[in-house]
C-alpha cells in the first residue's frame, strides 16, 4: 500500500499505516501541527490535480491546490531527451498524457529526499524511466522501485550538456543539475535545496534545515562553491514556482556565499 504524508508529500510503501513519517521526524523537516496525517493516492487525486504551466521558459509540473512543500518539477528538453527534474506528490493521467505528447521522459533526476514524493509512480506511469539519485541518500528511499539508478562520486554526466553535481550540505547526497546550453544562452543551474533562491531572486541561501532555520556549516558552503566553480550558468531555477534567478546567476552564487559566510563572522552591532 502507498501512504502519502500530508506535510511533506513523500510516498511511503508499507503493509500498514506507519506511525510517523521518517522525513518529517528528521530535524530538517517537521511533523504537521495537527499530528501525522496520511493520505492515499486515490484520495489525493480526488482533491488535487497537476498544475502544468510555464516557469521561466520551461514546462513546470506542480500540484494544485498547493500541497506539502509545494515544489514543482521541471521538464528539460535536453540532448538526452526530456529530463524530469524533481518529483511531485500527485500523478494524473492528464499530466502523463501531456508529457508523452511532448516526446516522453528519458530520465527523472531528483535533488534530495524532500522531493522524492511520487517518483516511483511517475517513473512507472511514464514507461519505467530511470530515476537518478545520489547513493549517499539511498537510505531515505521510502518507496523502492527497480527503476532507481544510484550514482556516486562528485559528478555524473548524463549527456554532453547535462551533468549531475554532488553538493551535500542540506542532505549528504544533495544534488544540483547543470545544463550547459539551455534553456537560454549561458546555461542554467538547477540546485534543488542545496542552494535555495531567496525571495529577492537576486541571492541564494544555504541551510541544513529551511523550515527550522538551521544554517549550513561554512565548510559545506565552501564545498558547494568548489563543486560549482567550473560550471558556467546565467540562470538558476529554484525549487518552486517563480523562485528563479534569471541572468547573472554565477555572480549571484558568489555574492551569496560571501554574504552568508561573512554575516556569521561580522561583529554584532553595539
Amino acid at each position: 500500500m502507498i501512504f502519502i504524508c500530508e506535510t511533506c508529500g513523500t510516498h511511503v510503501h508499507a503493509t500498514q499505516q506507519p506511525a510517523d513519517c521518517r522525513i518529517c521526524s528528521d530535524e530538517r523537516q517537521y511533523v504537521g501541527w495537527k499530528g501525522q496525517v496520511w493520505l492515499s493516492p486515490d484520495a489525493m487525486r480526488r482533491t488535487h490535480r497537476n498544475r502544468l504551466e510555464d516557469d521561466g521558459g520551461l514546462l513546470g509540473v506542480g500540484v494544485t491546490p498547493a500541497f506539502g512543500i509545494d515544489q514543482r518539477a521541471l521538464i528539460l528538453p535536453t540532448d538526452l531527451g526530456n529530463i524530469m527534474w524533481e518529483s511531485v506528490s500527485v500523478v494524473t493521467p492528464e499530466a502523463v498524457a501531456r508529457l508523452n505528447a511532448l516526446g516522453g521522459i528519458a530520465a527523472i533526476a531528483i535533488s534530495h529526499p524532500h522531493f522524492y514524493a511520487a517518483m516511483a509512480e511517475w517513473s512507472e506511469a511514464l514507461g519505467d524511466v530511470p530515476i537518478l539519485l545520489h547513493e549517499k541518500d539511498a537510505a531515505w528511499v521510502q518507496c523502492p522501485t527497480r527503476n532507481i539508478r544510484f550514482w556516486s562520486g562528485a559528478r555524473h554526466a548524463l549527456s554532453p550538456t547535462v551533468t549531475l553535481i554532488h553538493c551535500g550540505g542540506h542532505f549528504a547526497g544533495s544534488t544540483a543539475l547543470h545544463w550547459r546550453v539551455g534553456p537560454r544562452p549561458g546555461g542554467a543551474l538547477f540546485p534543488g535545496d542545496a542552494v535555495q533562491v531567496v525571495a529577492d531572486r537576486r541571492h541564494l541561501t544555504f541551510m541544513y534545515s529551511y523550515p527550522n532555520y538551521i544554517p549550513m556549516s561554512h565548510r559545506s558552503v565552501r564545498y558547494i562553491e568548489g563543486q560549482l566553480a567550473a560550471d558556467r550558468f546565467e540562470d538558476i531555477y529554484g525549487y518552486t514556482w517563480g523562485r528563479n534567478v534569471i541572468g547573472d546567476g554565477k555572480s549571484a552564487v558568489a555574492r551569496s556565499i560571501e554574504r552568508f559566510v561573512g554575516s556569521a563572522m561580522a561583529p554584532s552591532p553595539a
